[in-house]
């Protein structure tokens, strides 16, 4: 078993940058693949960014360029930084993980709670 706690959101204007923070905690193996997830108002989750199966880090168009993913194996935290954030950046992220096999697709085990960012003008 996997537990997920993300962490870091908060309201930001647009423009700002924020690094939001996913611990992991249990079966650290199942953590082999992660992603991060949004969810905006009214709408489906969706992955904006994983860990491909080479071990690079893979970027949905919405937020390439301004998002970059980092992990640190020794605290194993998985990590979102932001930068530039739109009003669409709203909602909440979720971090997600799963063993391997890698995934073909956004399919993952565990989920977190998620995080609230809020962005305004």
């Amino acid at each position: 078993q996997v537990q997920l706690a993300e962490s870091g959101g908060r309201s930001v204007q647009a423009g700002e940058s924020l690094t939001l923070s996913c611990e992991a905690s249990g079966d650290i193996y199942s953590t082999s693949y992660m992603a991060w997830f949004h969810q905006a108002p009214g709408k489906e989750r969706e992955g904006i960014a994983r860990i491909a199966c080479d071990g690079t880090f893979t970027y949905m168009d919405s937020v390439k360029g301004r998002f970059t993913v980092s992990r640190d194996n020794a605290k194993n935290t998985l990590y979102l930084h932001m930068s530039r954030l739109k009003l669409e950046d709203t909602g909440i992220y979720f971090c997600a993980a799963r063993p391997p096999p890698c995934p073909g697709s956004w399919y993952y085990h565990y989920y977190g709670q998620g995080t609230q960012v809020t962005v305004s003008s």
